[in-house]
């Protein structure tokens, strides 16, 4: 009991730090490089190991749940596989050009699926948590076929990219480990996850920052040489995140009233992404120059979660007292 209490404990430690510990990652991934680099071939048993732990919470009822209410899901995946990657093609065509590494970067930073930990946020802001996980998991199941096909919709011959390689490693790290946990959940009924919790929870929070460390020390050697230009770079993606976020906060206030509005859900769907899959994409498929724009991200979309959450739960005391 005493150990099934300590992993819990260290799984909540892990979340409620988070947006400190991938930072500090980060930075000890560039840091010590030559110690590290050796070590990055583990990272897509790493990544495997994370969304294994994700499927393990969602079942094919809850997979069936977001196609239950097709508006919701086909609003979302306009915002995030649609309108957003326009968006970073335009920020980045403005700034450095439309056939840039650093463009690239911030179209494949749009483009990859929705975050795990936008659950978790959802979560805190008292959102409908079930659909928001379900939304997870099923844009995660497509991203073999989406994230290669707007790459190539965008870009159709202008940039060296084997989409079919993308698409096998993303059936690998993310389809097989996926569908894996969700057989084990249905299988155990549900009961898989809870009752390995203590363990796999804080390990798979260990996972997430073990592939950003070491995705980290393969860029280190580049890291060194960054410019000024890695500024405007943090800047663009400063601008993508906040306006991501606004999307989904906009697209949430006009939702009809009679459609049982998703609260937080929309906005932390368009303005999260799965930034560690990105960060592998972009190491084994475009290079330590196009990964610029996704390991920024890392820096800001963790902070952004918490200052729109903020905005939120003042949004919610605002209207409480208005009510009363």
């Amino acid at each position: 009991m005493a150990r099934q209490s300590l992993g819990i404990q260290m799984n909540t430690w892990f979340e409620k730090y988070m947006f400190v510990l991938i930072p500090l990652s980060l930075v000890l991934g560039v840091l010590c490089s030559p110690l590290l680099i050796d070590h990055v071939p583990l990272v897509p048993w790493l990544f495997g190991l994370v969304t294994f732990v994700m499927g393990l919470g969602c079942g094919w009822k809850d997979i069936m749940a977001a196609f239950r209410r097709p508006l919701l899901f086909l609003i979302v995946f306009v915002m995030t596989h649609l309108v957003a990657p326009l968006l970073a093609y335009g920020f980045g065509a403005v700034l450095f050009g439309s056939d840039s590494s650093y463009t690239i970067g911030l179209v494949l930073f749009a483009v990859i699926p929705l975050g795990i930990s936008s659950v978790l946020w959802v979560e805190m802001a008292r959102g409908a948590v079930p659909i928001m996980l379900a939304l997870v998991v099923v844009d995660s199941l497509l991203s073999p076929i989406v994230v290669p096909l707007s790459l190539s919709l965008l870009y159709e011959q202008s940039i060296p990219f084997d989409g079919w390689a993308m698409l096998l490693d993303l059936l690998l790290i993310i389809v097989l480990p996926t569908l894996a946990g969700i057989v084990v959940h249905e299988w155990t009924r549900g009961q898989a996850k809870p009752r390995m919790a203590p363990v796999l929870l804080p390990l798979s929070k260990l996972a997430f920052v073990g592939v950003v460390m070491l995705n980290a020390a393969a860029i280190g050697p580049f890291v060194r040489t960054w410019d000024t230009e890695a500024f405007i770079v943090f800047a663009a993606v400063c601008g993508l995140v906040a306006a991501f976020y606004a999307l989904g906060h906009v697209t949430e206030r006009l939702w009809p009233p009679h459609l049982s509005p998703p609260q937080s859900t929309l906005g932390f769907a368009s303005g999260m992404r799965n930034i560690s899959l990105g960060l592998v994409l972009a190491m084994q498929h475009f290079g330590a120059e196009t990964a610029v724009a996704v390991v920024l991200a890392i820096l800001i979309q963790q902070p952004g979660a918490t200052i729109y959450h903020a905005l939120i739960r003042r949004r919610q005391r605002v209207l409480a007292g208005n009510l009363n």
